[in-house]
């Protein structure tokens, strides 16, 4: 058996890279059945966010890794060769460490976030659902949320709020001052923004328009805020009210051209409007940027932001580090006992068959008429025997062979050793 976890991130890929390999949710347990229907793929999962892409995979001992690479390229029609610089690999104690650093947010753009946790066990019920999750996987992802929960408990590296739809706003009161008179324009209506809505409204907007394909989710976050929502299609006319604009969608295509924020600043008579776009793929037309009186920035723009905002969690990361060092020893432990599993189930059904052969033999001496004390002693006696027969006989070969380990390793198994021989 091979753990194995291959994946990009916004560290090794930009953002262009990274919605090449989007998994859309709609499609991602068909393919993941795909991956395990390949023979040396046992078990899979897949996290797949505007920030990374991972799989999750346990293979064959002899199975091949590079294997899944060239799924993962396949499967978005990519070439293996192309995607190759992107990416990172793991095997073995490195997977469970970076599960383990990603559930929490510790491999995350903004440190300690609390958004992946949600995408990882979204991960994991997806897997599940797509009967692709097995007992390794299973074991290591309930293991990581576990961790995550202590890692959040016991240290404070969400005690700030810190995220990408904070540094978003963070970003729009530095170019705006006050938001006070803003009207921002939301679209999508999932958790980044709905956070992003809550950080608006405690820094002063009071203006709310939201834009969904689901008109009544849409219809929900703006009546949170006594906002409105119109439908995604409404958007190039609505754009001119704007002074905020923040979108993160599952679309496939960019839903904002150029030519519709063109037309806005026309009507707008040119006053600014500031736009982050969130999703991956991306939903606003990168040309936009290049618009006089526009301020585009990308999840890879807030970068700066956001690391400004992080120097408060630095401390509180080396603590969870240690936390994470000892689980990955407590999943390792644990895994390697698998290995016992084979030799024991073996064991167990060699001793049953004795066991039922014997038993057998024993009802049909009382059947015959034999007492009962001679029948619990011939029970004893064989079943004894027979249990023992051949792990003395391996033990005597192997001292005629000079195996001084083998002999050192049953001692400890059966602890038994010479010097109670000698007693």
């Amino acid at each position: 058996m091979l753990l194995c976890a291959l994946g990009l991130n916004h560290m090794t890929a930009p953002v262009e890279v990274r919605e090449r390999v989007v998994f859309p949710l709609e499609t991602l347990q068909e393919s993941l059945r795909t991956l395990t229907a390949r023979s040396s793929v046992r078990e899979a999962a897949v996290i797949s966010t505007c920030n990374r892409t991972e799989v999750y995979a346990v293979l064959q001992t002899d199975g091949d890794p590079d294997q899944v690479r060239r799924w993962l390229a396949g499967s978005h029609g990519v070439d293996p060769d192309w995607l190759a610089p992107f990416l990172y690999q793991h095997t073995g104690r490195d997977v469970v460490r970076h599960l383990l650093r990603v559930t929490p947010g510790l491999d995350s753009l903004v440190l300690g976030e609390p958004q992946i946790a949600g995408q990882t066990k979204t991960a994991y019920l997806e897997a599940a659902s797509a009967g692709t999750i097995g007992p390794v996987l299973d074991r290591l992802f309930q293991h990581a949320f576990t961790v995550s929960k202590q890692v959040r408990t016991e240290t404070e590296i969400g005690a700030h709020p810190v995220s990408v739809a904070f540094a978003a706003v963070s970003l729009a009161r530095q170019i705006f001052g006050a938001l006070d008179d803003s009207t921002a324009l939301l679209v999508g209506a999932g958790e980044t923004i709905d956070l992003t809505a809550r950080h608006l409204y405690q820094q002063g907007v009071r203006h709310f328009i939201v834009a969904n394909r689901t008109q009544a989710r849409a219809e929900e976050l703006a009546g949170l805020y006594q906002g409105r929502a119109i439908a995604l299609g409404q958007l190039p006319d609505t754009l001119v009210e704007a002074d905020i604009v923040v979108s993160s969608t599952a679309a496939p295509l960019p839903i904002l051209g150029k030519g519709s924020v063109e037309r806005a600043l026309r009507k707008r008579r040119h006053q600014p409007i500031f736009m982050v776009d969130i999703a991956v793929p991306r939903d606003i037309e990168p040309e936009v940027g290049q618009l006089d009186d526009i301020y585009l920035y990308t999840v890879d723009d807030l970068r700066g932001v956001i690391e400004a905002n992080l120097r408060s969690r630095n401390h509180a990361a080396t603590e969870a580090e240690e936390i994470i060092e000892l689980q990955v020893e407590r999943f390792m432990s644990w895994l390697r006992s698998l290995e016992s599993v084979p030799t024991i189930r073996g064991f167990r059904q060699r001793a049953g068959a004795h066991r039922d052969e014997v038993l057998e033999r024993a009802r049909r001496r009382l059947a015959n008429g034999e007492s009962a004390e001679e029948v619990l002693e011939y029970l004893a006696h064989t079943l004894t025997n027979r249990l023992l027969h051949l792990p003395t006989t391996r033990l005597r070969d192997a001292a005629a062979e000079g195996e001084r380990a083998l002999l050192e390793a049953a001692q400890r198994l059966l602890d038994v050793g010479e010097e109670q021989d000698r007693e």
